[in-house]
């Protein structure tokens, strides 16, 4: 054997057995925080849920998971935001309902929904409370459709902005009980809170964890809850369907990444979450909240967000919705 030979079969053995590590080395993921972007305020539920899950990931990780809010737009900045961040899997996007229902409110988008980003795991859902001002005429639904049919275009609904998931199920319910109501638009949930309360509107659609401290404190009545189910901190309260409208409307949160991420650090990623939502500790948190916790793995998660932009398309199609 010629020293040429030797040289070069040494070589080729030394990369061989150097080619597991290298592998190992760039494989060693995460090796510093990872960001997730919130398109939220702070203190609503999309926070809570995106802190609790970020706790739990860092915790799993062993690296921080750092909660970015990005609010504005409708949830267009943030998503935006990380539309722009690396595709390594250190940037993370715990978005909700706007995500599926934005390109029908904007003519523009400054990202494409379907192609920048792929979905990781939907983490919960969240039902609303109908609710009423403490003097309200109307006890229960069945009263209050009775008294919004003998006064068409005189009642009306509040939300925290056109095309928000607070006025969309409004107009769902508007539609399928047949009534003639007028939507009236706020910039932030403690207005809309408290003309309620004073009876200058006559109804509101509101997240549970905004209502529930008007409900408890009589200030406001619960007559029902949108989701398919009772929720456990009302559970006195009935579904629309029980109370006779065939109508089942909720918000969700779930957790996407810009797209291109490697498959394994999205599966890791996917793997950990639903570990996260389906640990008995953080689901109780998640359900105290107001959200009902609902795992879903990265392929349900996709065919969910898509079934929701249909469906959404066609509310606000038909409601005549646009952003504000």
């Amino acid at each position: 054997m010629t020293s040429t030979t030797r040289r070069s079969l040494l070589a080729a053995a030394a990369a061989t057995l150097a080619t597991p590590a290298l592998l190992h080395a760039q494989d060693a993921y995460p090796s510093r925080a990872l960001r997730m972007v919130v398109p939220f305020p702070p203190a609503g539920a999309a926070d809570f849920l995106g802190r609790a899950v970020g706790e739990r990931l860092s915790q799993a990780l062993g690296q921080q998971v750092l909660v970015d809010n990005r609010s504005g737009a409708g949830g267009n900045i943030g998503t935006q935001a990380a539309a722009q961040g690396d595709q390594e899997g250190y940037t993370l996007l715990l978005t909700g309902l706007p995500f599926a229902v934005n390109r029908f409110l904007f003519r523009t988008l400054p990202f494409d929904p379907d192609r920048d980003f792929d979905p990781v795991a939907l983490i919960a859902t969240v039902p609303n409370l109908m609710i009423v001002p403490a003097d309200s005429p109307a006890n229960t639904v069945e009263e209050f459709i009775a008294y919004a049919r003998k006064r068409p275009g005189q009642v009306n609904y509040a939300s925290i902005g056109n095309g928000t998931s607070l006025h969309l199920a409004g107009a769902q319910f508007n539609n399928a009980a047949r009534l003639d109501m007028s939507h009236v638009p706020y910039k932030e949930t403690g207005t809309a809170n408290a003309d309620l309360v004073a009876g200058r509107v006559d109804v509101m659609f509101q997240t549970i964890s905004a209502a529930a401290g008007l409900v408890r404190g009589h200030k406001a009545n619960a007559l029902a809850v949108t989701s398919d189910t009772r929720v456990p901190a009302f559970a006195q309260v009935p579904t629309l369907k029980e109370a006779g409208v065939d109508l089942v409307t909720v918000g969700w949160f779930g957790l996407l990444v810009p797209a291109n991420v490697p498959p394994a650090r999205k599966a890791l990623l996917e793997r950990l979450t639903l570990a996260a939502v389906r640990d008995p500790a953080l689901s109780v948190r998640i359900a105290d909240s107001g959200c009902i916790p609902r795992p879903l793995g990265s392929q349900d998660f996709k065919a969910f967000i898509g079934d929701e932009t249909r469906r959404l398309g066609e509310v606000v199609r038909s409601a005549g919705i646009v952003a504000n």
